[in-house]
């Protein structure tokens, strides 16, 4: 899966909270999360430049797009969950300083499991 292909699939499973996502789909899209979030953070500086000594400024252009992107990476985040066998709610480990952060990316970093499971079956069995 290459880079259009994870974002296309994400924008059209942007409230898609069931199924499996493969490793490739979830960090294509991160990758398209973090462009866009750097565009807008320098469009920001652009509009409306911080105050002297402040390096960067958060506006409303950032805030847009994060606002845009919200479904669509809480649905890719939870059908990446899927594929490694674990439910949704697990986002909420996040919460947990330090450790909780580290078991997603671990959980997200992990092959996802092979066959089918309890969320559907194996993204990879088509190719």
């Amino acid at each position: 899966m290459g880079f259009m292909t994870a974002v296309t699939t994400c924008f059209g499973k942007y409230v898609g909270f069931t199924g499996r996502a493969r490793r490739a789909e979830y960090w294509w899209f991160f990758l398209f999360f973090i462009i866009a979030a750097t565009i807008a953070m320098i469009l920001d500086h652009i509009i409306d430049p911080p105050p002297e000594g402040v390096p960067f400024s958060i506006g409303i252009v950032y805030g847009l797009v994060v606002l845009a992107l919200l479904l669509p990476t809480l649905a890719v985040e939870i059908r990446r969950l899927h594929d490694t066998n674990h439910s949704g709610w697990w986002l909420f480990i996040a919460i947990v300083p330090i450790i909780g952060p580290l078991l997603l990316l671990y959980w997200f970093i992990i092959k996802g499991t092979s066959g089918d499971n309890k969320y559907g079956p194996d993204p990879l069995s088509g190719m």
